[in-house]
């Protein structure tokens, strides 16, 4: 699997609920214009000492004011960026879909027709089930569990749930090679807990929720039995959730890669019919050996398939068809969709526009396509330099850190110097986009044009076995507002739309800037030597390059904060997983410390300047507040703890400052004070 390290999660719940991002635009043409220092008071609560709530005191008043817009699960800084995106995409993409002269096959027609056939809900009302047609009828036609294989296979090909995720990823051991990954999936609900946890009353509303949300999908498909078969559906899922590894589990990359010879599946999975399920996903016969995340997990879900009957399989099998494209259906359909995915699991209120869904469905569907058109017209050359002078200057930062690290010893320092070197910096957008080229995409097919793209992708995915890896690929589009650390590229990448306000703001004086993006840019690096991504060299290989000594020096440093973020609780009674979420504190924590060292590189020697009464680091420390204010819906919140490797911004700012020493010189932060802690129970990484 392809372990990408986010400095946030990528939400697709948008809309065009406006709350204004802050931009400050210098006049055209005037270059003695004069950068101000970025910083937004109004955002302020005077009643809140930032020595007591960091959090709370620079965002406050913001967090009084703003309501969560009704579409959405939560609202912040990067949601308002979003926001942005999208607004400016709704313009490119409604301007084609209204352009009568698109060349037929040409990216431009496929967005426009991909949009249309979106919007055409009278038509897709009139139609019902029927483009889920063939699927249906291949799962009804089924006699034998043997033929369950073949049919997972070609459900993942369109984007269907299945017990299984295949796809074609890097070997971590040898990263210039691609092998067959094996994983666990299959669920409907968030993770495991929402089957497992019987105690927890909220976990159990929601268990019951979606029983009934399972039947009536299936009832408004015209099956006679929905009860019974819903039933069934959460009988399989809940077998499946027994089996699988937890969220911590999974980040240990030594722990989920085992490579083992193809034959040995049998073994470990004898119901399942390996050698169909491999040939109908067009790669039998292909390969040797294949990655098995979760071995354990392949052997209970094929005790799960011999055990429970054939008619919980088939029903699992249509559910996880119509789950998937529910939203693509009737607005019946959509709107039962809606009403569980939306409101019961993320506690939005209502839904979104279609035309603002249309909008999504091309930016996710046809993503590059659509990104050279936004790069075109809303990427600023003078983001791009800008950032690309950052990157530097915290690459020296981590120079200079790793050689005054008093913990790590000289001959650790040495590889870790190399893998620093070794790191690859991608800014804006690809120097060679994907191709759409072999995807009919009509007007009048949406449900088709979803499988074809679908198919298009896998497929593309399983041919890249056997063939070098694509240092040049992507994973996130240039419209993305996120960025994410490879371990396996060693790579760090920052798509367009991550440098824009209220997270960058390309007119203001650099100290915010650093505190806003800077800390991003930290953050992502810092994966390179975080628990996880620290178990890699600098070609991207699995390797302990640490000594005995070092890595027990920084275990101790690390339990340590696990301990701090298990203590923090963002819904009562619900308290953070402190190991689930150790990399991405590892990354908030030397972020912070690294964006100060940047920034300080920056000045070349000068003093940081005073603006609007506030110092350099201040400034920068207000700016990674601004750049991390947000709120959420309780049930959005419920299901982050569970899921996200990430802590809520709350925690990624006062969790992370608490540890910071400049922070408690800047502010004069005493004994007593709520955001200290005793220098004992700091953690100082970096």
């Amino acid at each position: 699997m392809k372990r990408l390290l986010l400095s946030t999660l990528v939400l697709s719940l948008l809309s065009n609920a406006a709350i204004a991002a802050e931009p400050v635009t210098p006049p055209a043409g005037n270059a003695a214009f004069v950068l101000g220092s970025g910083i937004f008071p109004r955002n302020f609560d005077p009643t809140i000492r930032g020595q007591d709530d960091f959090f709370r005191h620079a965002q406050g008043g913001w967090l009084k004011a703003t309501e969560i817009p009704a579409d959405k699960s939560d609202w912040g800084s990067f949601m308002e960026a979003r926001e942005n995106v999208q607004y400016q995409l709704r313009s490119l993409i409604l301007d084609v879909a209204k352009d009568e002269k698109n060349e037929p096959g040409t990216e431009r027609q496929k967005i426009a027709d991909l949009y249309l056939s979106f919007m055409d809900e009278e038509k897709l009302d009139k139609l019902g089930t029927t483009p889920l047609k063939s699927e249906l009828e291949k799962i009804a036609a089924i006699k034998d569990k043997n033929a369950l294989a073949g049919l997972f296979a070609e459900l993942q090909k369109i984007g269907v749930t299945t017990p299984l995720r295949m796809s074609v990823e890097q070997d971590s051991k040898q990263s210039s090679q691609y092998i067959v990954d094996l994983g666990q999936s299959g669920l409907g609900l968030p993770n495991r807990d929402y089957y497992l946890k019987t105690d927890d009353k909220k976990m159990s509303e929601v268990r019951s929720a979606y029983l009934a949300h399972i039947e009536k999908i299936l009832a408004l498909a015209g099956d006679k039995n929905a009860a019974a078969s819903a039933r069934q559906v959460l009988a399989v899922e809940t077998e499946l959730a027994r089996v699988q590894w937890s969220n911590v589990e999974n980040r240990d990359p030594l722990k989920i890669y085992n490579k083992m010879n193809i034959a040995k599946l049998d073994t470990l999975a004898p119901a399942y019919q390996w050698k169909s399920y491999f040939q109908a996903a067009g790669i039998g016969g292909k390969m040797e050996q294949v990655m098995v995340q979760q071995p354990s997990y392949l052997s209970g879900f094929s005790h799960a398939l011999k055990t429970l009957p054939l008619s919980a399989w088939k029903n699992y099998a249509e559910w996880h068809v119509l789950n998937a494209y529910s939203p693509y259906l009737s607005k019946a359909f959509a709107d039962e969709n809606f009403a569980f995915r939306g409101t019961t699991l993320a506690g939005i209120k209502v839904n979104r526009t279609r035309e603002q869904r249309g909008v999504a469905l091309a930016d996710q569907m046809l993503g590059e396509a659509v990104g050279k058109l936004y790069v075109e017209k809303f990427f600023a050359p003078e983001s791009k330099l800008r950032t690309e002078k950052m990157v530097k200057y915290f690459l020296a930062a981590f120079k200079e850190s790793i050689d005054a690290l008093d913990w790590m010893s000289p001959e650790t320092k040495k590889q870790a110097q190399i893998k620093l070197s070794k790191i690859s910096v991608k800014i804006g957008y690809p120097d060679k986009w994907k191709d759409y080229s072999a995807i009919k995409i009509s007007k009048d097919d949406l449900v088709g044009n979803l499988k074809r793209i679908r198919t298009e992708e896998f497929e593309k995915n399983m041919k890249r076995l056997g063939t070098p890896v694509d240092r040049s690929e992507w994973h996130m589009t240039p419209q993305t507002v996120n960025a994410y650390y490879s371990p396996e590229m060693n790579e760090i990448v920052f798509p367009a739309a991550r440098l824009q306000a209220p997270l960058f703001n390309v007119a203001a004086e650099d100290a915010v800037n650093y505190g806003a993006l800077g800390i991003s840019i930290g953050h992502e690096i810092s994966h390179a030597f975080d628990d996880a991504g620290s178990q890699y060299d600098g070609d991207g290989n699995l390797r302990d390059w640490w000594t005995k000594e070092d890595r027990e020096k920084f275990n101790r440093k690390t339990k340590i904060l696990v301990e701090q973020y298990n203590g923090y609780s963002p819904v009562p009674g619900h308290f953070l997983n402190g190991e689930l979420t150790l990399g991405e504190n590892i990354a908030d924590n030397v972020g912070i410390v690294m964006a100060l060292k940047a920034y300080r590189l920056s000045l070349e020697g000068k003093p940081s300047p005073i603006l609007d009464g506030w110092s350099g680091e201040q400034r920068l420390f207000l700016g990674l507040a601004q750049a991390r204010r947000s709120k959420a819906r309780e049930q959005r919140a419920l299901a982050l703890i569970k899921t996200d490797p990430h802590s809520p911004g709350e925690f990624r700012i006062n969790g992370s400052l608490r540890n910071n020493t400049t922070f408690y010189q800047e502010f004069n932060v005493k004994p007593g004070d709520g955001m200290y802690l005793p220098e004992n129970k700091r953690v100082s990484i970096w």
